[in-house]
């Protein structure tokens, strides 16, 4: 993966025979006669394989001297694509060609993707199930899960794409908009060809970076909820066994145990997003509002537009790398960022928490695994360095481990209902402050939405017990009364 943002390069190459060899610029498919060869078009030009030298009177071998004749129609091709696209503010059709192409180059150990068998999708539907089974007994919260996949790495590109577009799209559309104001008023009407290409550039721009960044991210993830974000299809739990083989080298424990536990985390991923209806958006749009508060630093687009020329795109490569986006220093979005690390904090604390209590018995290595996955998620890998730079923040929870104990302290208190119950409601759960002071959270008198509800109900031409009920095993309580019973546990 290219190391620089939003980086203006070539797409990765697929192997040609498979075995992950390039072709031999030297031989380039010319015969022996080399450099010199008949069958060389670019003979005379200064390029690689011609005969007429990289003299700097020739401006071929000035912009392309360094490419070999194979690369060429790939870099002619993939300047047209950054010229002719009229889309949104990401070029996804770039993206998702240049994100199949990287997994298809496989990753940095040597592993290349292959298509999933009917053993290892057996495999994975058994662990599912299993994590399911195991999961009834420590959670208030159903199956969220209709089906389980097992995925390749090109088919978790392919699933995830609509989510990495939501997310990244309004910070992309805000350096759109950049793009065309750093230029004065008067001077717009004129400049309209130069500011739609400057557009199509930034799109083909942002698509080649995500597309990287999906790409590889596509052979270090094991399932669709790695980052803390549904970012596959509802009620599809998936792992990828591929990556999963990888995941257990060196870990010393056994691979179906290893399976099983990273199904628990998918699962109960997939419970808290399928039954707490409001969680989704609530995510989506925390990173969404924070986006809203990033500045685009217009000074270096200034410089550009000024000089920009259209035979030096890497110039507007440039101007994006180099600290194009600055968080607002503003109230409102330390409250963004605050919503954001807690709303992560708070899902995987609880995910941290469940798996952990399911497990704890049942599998050797569960707490060896436990703070495994806590590291894991700590660091994150490149491909998720990538994707900071690109939306402007890091999809990290910070405060997991604070957040874990606090939702095992509700456990102890309030019984596992009573946790769950929390998440009927936004306003319930517990908030960056909660998670300082665990202890007074726990303890404290817990909101009863139970009358609102009514209210919202009745006017609504409902009812009081039209409120969706979380508990299993309850089926004589309407929602008005759950809130209280959860606060006396």
């Amino acid at each position: 993966m290219s190391d620089t943002p939003f980086g203006f390069g070539l797409p990765p190459e697929e192997p040609d025979d498979g075995d992950g060899k390039k072709k031999d610029p030297a031989g380039g498919g010319q015969g022996a006669g080399g450099q010199g060869g008949p069958g060389n078009p670019f003979a005379g030009f200064g390029l690689p394989g011609g005969g007429g030298g990289g003299g700097g009177d020739n401006p071929f071998a000035a912009m392309f001297g360094s490419l070999n004749p194979n690369d060429l129609g790939a870099a002619f091709q993939q300047l047209g694509q950054m010229l002719s696209y009229e889309g949104g503010p990401v070029n996804w059709d770039m993206a998702k060609q240049i994100a199949r192409q990287t997994v298809a180059q496989g990753t940095s150990d040597g592993t290349k993707d292959a298509s999933v068998g009917p053993a290892e999708r057996a495999a994975v539907d058994e662990a599912v199930r299993l994590a399911d089974v195991w999961l009834d007994g420590v959670t208030s919260l159903p199956s969220g899960a209709n089906t389980s996949v097992a995925w390749s790495r090109a088919e978790w590109v392919e699933a995830t794409l609509p989510a990495w577009q939501q997310l990244v799209d309004p910070v992309a559309e805000r350096v759109g908009t950049a793009m065309a104001d750093v230029l004065p008023e008067e001077m717009q009407s004129v400049a309209g060809p130069l500011i739609g290409m400057m557009r199509s550039m930034g799109g083909a721009m942002f698509g080649q970076q995500i597309g990287q960044a999906v790409g590889v991210l596509a052979g270090e993830v094991v399932g669709s909820t790695d980052i803390g974000l549904p970012l596959g299809p509802a009620g599809k739990a998936a792992l990828l066994p591929l990556n999963i083989e990888t995941f257990s080298k060196d870990l010393g424990l056994p691979k179906d145990e290893i399976r099983l536990y990273l199904a628990l985390r998918e699962a109960a991923h997939q419970r808290l997003f399928a039954h707490v209806p409001w969680l989704r958006s609530h995510m989506f749009g925390a990173v969404e509002g924070y986006a809203r508060g990033i500045k685009v630093d217009t000074s270096k687009l200034e410089d550009v537009v000024g000089q920009f020329d259209p035979s030096h795109p890497e110039e507007l490569q440039e101007a994006l790398q180099q600290g194009m986006f600055q968080p607002e220093d503003t109230a409102e979005q330390k409250a963004a960022l605050a919503r954001l690390e807690t709303a992560l904090a708070l899902v995987e604390g609880w995910v941290d928490a469940v798996v952990h209590e399911a497990a704890r018995t049942r599998l050797t290595g569960a707490d060896a695994l436990r703070e495994t996955l806590r590291r894991r998620r700590a660091s994150g890998g490149p491909a998720e360095q990538t994707f900071a730079t690109l939306i402007g923040l890091q999809l990290r929870p910070r405060r997991l481990r604070d957040a874990a104990r606090l939702w095992a302290s509700l456990t102890d208190a309030r019984g596992v209902d009573g946790r769950d119950a929390l998440w009927e409601h936004p306003d319930m759960l517990p908030t960056a402050s909660d998670l300082d002071d665990p202890d007074g959270f726990v303890h404290h008198e817990q909101a009863d939405f139970s009358e609102l509800d009514k209210m919202l109900g009745e006017a609504a031409g409902g009812s009081a017990g039209t409120k969706p009920n979380l508990r299993k095993d309850d089926g004589k309580d309407d929602g008005g009364d759950q809130g209280k019973d959860d606060t006396d546990k």
